[in-house]
């Protein structure tokens, strides 16, 4: 029995792992050299699609609300222009038209109508052209009539 109780507790030795240490070693523990630090990155500045499109849009907006500032001051001169010209006008017709009287009949000499010297126009007959074939057709149409049904 001993025996067996001898293997049973060899057995449980072997099943159950020693922690076993390193051996001491008579090296000198190497320094790690950090690595050098990298510098702060720099974002670079994206350009993008959209907002060089925006950039353009705004150019020819203003350029379109620049033409039409011009349209309408163009507009407002004309105006402007042909007013003047319309109340030099009115000014000038008013100068120009100051109202007059009538000239008087001449009473002693009174208007007497004289007949006309022309040759009154000669009235001519009318001559109506009837086609040579329409005349024949006319002329057999109404021969039938007459020599029908008596």
């Amino acid at each position: 029995m001993k025996k067996i109780q001898k293997l049973v507790g060899e057995e449980e030795k072997l099943r159950m792992p020693i922690a076993q240490g390193l051996p001491w070693t008579t090296d000198e523990p190497k320094c790690l050299i950090k690595p050098p630090v990298k510098k702060n990155t720099i974002p670079i500045d994206l350009k993008l699609h959209s907002d060089i499109r925006a950039v353009e849009r705004a150019r020819f907006a203003h350029q379109v609300a620049e033409k039409g500032r011009l349209i309408k001051q163009y507009k407002m001169e004309r105006d402007r222009q042909q007013k003047l010209e319309e109340e030099e006008e009115i000014k000038r017709l008013r100068k120009e038209l100051i109202p007059k009287a009538q000239l008087m009949p001449y009473f002693d000499r009174p208007f007497v109508p004289r007949r006309s010297e022309k040759q009154p126009t000669v009235p001519r007959e009318p001559k109506f052209y009837i086609p040579r074939h329409k005349k024949i057709k006319c002329c057999r149409m109404s021969c039938n009539d007459m020599s029908g049904p008596s």
